[in-house]
């Protein structure tokens, strides 16, 4: 193991707390050592993707887990945002959300989501997609520079 070797700090914007826990569970059984964090609407996304207060010290995330049905600002609004920021638009959003509706398949990918995944309705399901989003995201894509590869 390098001295360069960190966790990956994977950001999860969800409202539903069960949807949350689900998925810290299943980054706790995952492969690859990760800081998850976690916001709870779309302002608070911006504001820690941003270091906006209470967020000024944050690391800014190698992967954003996006769900669309967000209080105060929408997925899509946030999406919109990330993606048309210069700052911000090279961190990639996996749209992780119950929806399978083309308009909003069609509508994430037209707003350069990064990828479009339905929630799995099961514990033993989800924890096979996070080791699969662990072995794409994390083990064969070519993250942006500063992104490091992490070990479990």
């Amino acid at each position: 193991m390098t001295s360069d070797i960190r966790p990956v700090t994977i950001l999860l914007v969800e409202d539903n707390l069960q949807d949350i826990e689900i998925t810290k569970r299943a980054f706790a059984k995952g492969r690859v050592h990760n800081d998850l964090m976690v916001v709870r609407d779309g302002e608070e996304a911006l504001a820690f993707l941003r270091k906006e207060r209470p967020y000024a010290g944050v690391p800014r995330p190698d992967l954003v887990l996006l769900d669309l049905n967000l209080p105060k600002k929408d997925g899509r609004e946030v999406l919109r945002d990330v993606k048309t920021d210069p700052e911000l638009k090279i961190i990639p959003i996996i749209v992780l959300t119950t929806s399978v509706a083309p308009t909003d398949i069609v509508n994430s990918y037209d707003l350069h989501a990064n990828c479009y995944i339905q929630k799995p309705a099961g514990f033993d399901d989800f924890i096979d997609l996070i080791r699969t989003l662990e072995n794409l995201w994390f083990g064969v894509v070519q993250l942006p520079p500063g992104a490091k590869k992490a070990t479990a």
